[in-house]
């Protein structure tokens, strides 16, 4: 186990300009993103985010005190000091000077909230929400000059003035352009700010917190269009999970041969595995006498919503906001069914919903107080949310900023939290642009085999605990039921 090293690397390579990014040229006035220092945009982001998030809870607090009991009862014994005092809070909430209409909380308040909502009032809290995404966006455009052109700004301004006529015209304008694949590419940086545009700025009252969560940092646990819980999809994904031991085909024992304990082969045993629901344990006699393990978890299969396996988009969901998951409880029977003993360490290393899968694992009390996981490695997973249940397990993140799924957990190149300090992620542009070419395993062992390969020594070097002999490589098929 290595200590605590430096957190993210910063050194990109040098990037190509992606095709379609001469739309235009870039404003050049002090509104412009090229002009504004980044790092200042996100500064003032994160004021405006609080002064937002401080509007909400004194509109919360002010609906709280009119509608409680107390304020009841006073008012039966002085009448007049609670009239005045209710007229000064209703001019409070509602006036547009102050919070306008700033009600929430509660029956009365969350009734109030959705009757703006309805009626399209927009309260200080969300106006200072709103500016606080369009710096977001605004600071991920000095990165990503595909989000600097005319097409994509076309989109993103509409997005934050809540036109939606023009904001799908601007998109099917976009996507006619460039394709889904790219178009889908350039607005990744910023996907999760326009889906919280997109449910404060609509009518629809139920989705909004969504994008609270998403302005303070969070990780959602609510769908951005219907605001449906995450405990839904506990229902939509209910298997007990299982995990049978099965033989590996000629292609996948051709790449086992020879892999070894290293970054890249690794991710070529990931994309050698497939997503059909096979995943590899290996065992390993090491150099220094122990015997460690290492299992390796592909992602997510997305031929249909949900399948046989826990490979599928629902596990993908589920993974993403839960912990205690169909691939999570098939996994930890694998575990135990290949009589992996107490004690033993164990290396996770996922790629997508199997980075996912890895943190999850990880995060279980079960495991952690059964097995020493020593090392969590996820390359293109939005695992952000999650963390170890044992402080010391070295979480190492690899992330392609083409790559559109690692932003789904909230936080992207605009946003202004940052990962634990004993986290490493390394991250890069390469010229896998478009997505999904930019999310396979193939185009994450590219990037590490050539230009970026002291990121596969940087990891390797820490990983140095599972060098030796391979003993096993034992694939699993990992079953719903």
């Amino acid at each position: 186990m290595v200590d605590t090293v430096d957190t993210t690397d910063r050194r990109l390579p040098e990037r190509r300009q992606p095709e379609g990014a001469a739309d235009g040229p870039a404003p050049s006035g002090p509104g412009a993103a090229r002009g504004t220092d980044p790092e200042l945009l996100i500064a003032a982001s994160v004021l405006l985010a609080d002064a937002a998030l401080t509007a909400k809870q004194a509109g919360a607090e002010l609906t709280g005190a009119l509608s409680s009991r107390w304020f009841g009862l006073e008012a039966l014994r002085r009448p007049g000091w609670a009239l005045g005092t209710a007229v000064s809070c209703v001019r409070a909430l509602t006036n547009p000077a102050g919070l306008g209409f700033g009600a929430n909380g509660g029956i009365i308040g969350e009734l109030a909230r959705m009757a703006g909502n309805l009626t399209h009032r927009r309260p200080a809290k969300v106006a200072m929400a709103v500016d606080a995404f369009a710096l977001r966006i605004r600071a991920a455009a000095a990165e990503h000059p595909n989000l600097d052109t005319p097409a994509a700004r076309r989109l993103t301004e509409a997005m934050v003035a809540g036109d939606r006529t023009e904001a799908l015209r601007a998109l099917f304008a976009l996507v006619e352009r460039l394709g889904v694949p790219r178009a889908l590419t350039t607005l990744s940086p910023v996907i999760m700010e326009l889906l919280a545009l997109a449910g404060l700025l609509d009518e629809n009252p139920v989705n909004d917190e969504f994008s609270w969560v998403t302005l303070a940092g969070g990780v959602p646990t609510t769908d951005p269009f219907l605001g449906l819980p995450s405990s839904l999809l506990g229902i939509l994904n209910p298997g007990p999970g299982r995990a049978e031991r099965t033989e590996p085909d000629s292609i996948l024992a051709k790449v086992l041969a020879t892999s070894g304990n290293d970054l890249v082969s690794y991710v070529n045993d990931i994309g050698a595995l497939g997503n059909h629901g096979l995943v590899l344990l290996r065992r390993i006699e090491c150099t220094d006498g122990a015997v460690r393990y290492v299992l390796l978890l592909p992602g997510t299969s997305f031929g249909l919503l949900s399948n046989s396996t826990p490979q599928d988009l629902v596990g993908a969901f589920d993974g993403m906001l839960r912990t205690d998951t169909t691939y999570t409880r098939a996994a930890k029977k694998l575990l135990q069914r290949a009589g992996v003993p107490e004690g033993a360490e164990v290396m996770f290393v996922g790629h997508s919903l199997g980075g996912l899968t890895a943190m999850n694992l990880a995060a279980d009390l079960d495991v952690a107080s059964v097995y020493r996981v020593t090392h969590v490695i996820t390359l293109g997973s939005p695992i952000v949310g999650k963390r170890p249940a044992d402080h010391t397990t070295q979480v190492i993140s690899l992330i392609n900023k083409h790559d559109v799924i690692p932003t789904l957990n909230g936080r992207g190149p605009a946003s202004p939290n940052d990962i634990p300090a004993s986290w490493i992620e390394l991250n890069w542009l390469d010229e896998t642009y478009d997505y999904p070419l930019s999310h396979t395993p193939q185009a994450y062992a590219g990037s590490l085999r050539g230009e970026l390969s002291h990121y596969r020594d940087q990891v390797n070097k820490l990983i140095t605990a599972y060098d030796g002999k391979v003993v096993g490589n034992q694939p699993y098929m990992l079953r719903d039921k």
